[in-house]
């Protein structure tokens, strides 16, 4: 998530851009049909008109997850599920690229596809939600926060997060009892994230 990077007024300046981009050049393409008689592009420019709402939902989701991404932890907890909602709402817009390629060029693309979705849209939905808290998880593991003034400290001596070793030398291999250690001790970590940020809230 390289929202979580950036400011929340530079997403949304950004994002708002973007939209208002695609709201011009629909209004350009719709008044370019006036002046050329091309029936690709007129048949493209009613594709566009035909689904303009689905256009503008998906354009809105991606913007709600992006803008809910820049928010620190647990607050950026619903990006990965309104983006993986986004991936899905943009395969249907695929289906609706290919069924207007089939209406004008006889490919039987959506056909083919249609029976793929089944399979692809649980898929990349998944994957974007596995891959949206993954970088949740990476960010509060190797990023942590400045100790809060008054926070109870760690006990010296405790080691946590990527650093968390049992005293071997790098490259050595781990027991089974040494890597249930480190899973404690990032379970610690990422409790230990939440609280801080809870605290930081006003």
């Amino acid at each position: 998530m390289h929202c979580r990077n950036r400011s929340f007024g530079w997403v949304f300046a950004t994002r708002m851009i973007g939209i208002i981009s695609l709201l011009i050049a629909i209004v350009l393409a719709n008044i370019l049909t006036h002046y050329m008689a091309n029936g690709v592009f007129q048949s493209g420019v009613s594709f566009i008109n035909g689904n303009f709402w689905l256009l503008m939902l998906i354009a809105v989701i991606l913007f709600i997850g992006a803008i809910f991404a820049v928010f620190p932890f647990p607050f950026n907890l619903p990006a990965p599920i309104i983006r993986a909602f986004g991936s899905v709402f943009c395969i249907a817009f695929i289906l609706e690229v290919f069924t207007w390629v089939d209406g004008i060029a006889s490919t039987h693309l959506y056909s083919m596809f249609w029976l793929l979705s089944f399979i692809l849209v649980p898929l990349v939905f998944l994957i974007v939600l596995a891959s949206g808290y993954f970088e949740i998880m990476r960010e509060i593991w190797w990023h942590p926060s400045t100790e809060i003034p008054g926070e109870p400290q760690e006990p010296e001596g405790v080691k946590t997060g990527a650093g968390a070793m049992s005293g071997l030398p790098d490259g050595d291999a781990k027991s089974w009892e040494e890597i249930g250690s480190e899973f404690r001790l990032m379970l610690y970590d990422l409790i230990h994230r939440f609280r801080q940020e809870i605290k930081r809230k006003p």
